[in-house]
């Protein structure tokens, strides 16, 4: 199954969950965003949320600074 992330392809198990992505591209657990067709994902939802073909995923990570 293929998904959009920041706008790029990503290939992934059809039955992924949105915990499995995060694993897949090796992000941290913390300090990131996830929105799911313009739709903001929390946290507590990501080991259930199943993705479906053609998701359009924006992965906003955390930056220190100003």
């Amino acid at each position: 199954m293929k998904v959009q992330v920041n706008n790029k392809e990503v290939e992934i198990d059809s039955a992924s969950t949105l915990t499995q992505l995060i694993t897949q591209l090796e992000l941290p657990s913390q300090g990131i965003a996830v929105a799911i067709n313009n739709k903001m994902i929390p946290r507590t939802e990501w080991e259930c949320f199943l993705l479906q073909e053609n998701d359009n995923l924006v992965i906003i990570k955390a930056a220190c600074g100003g």
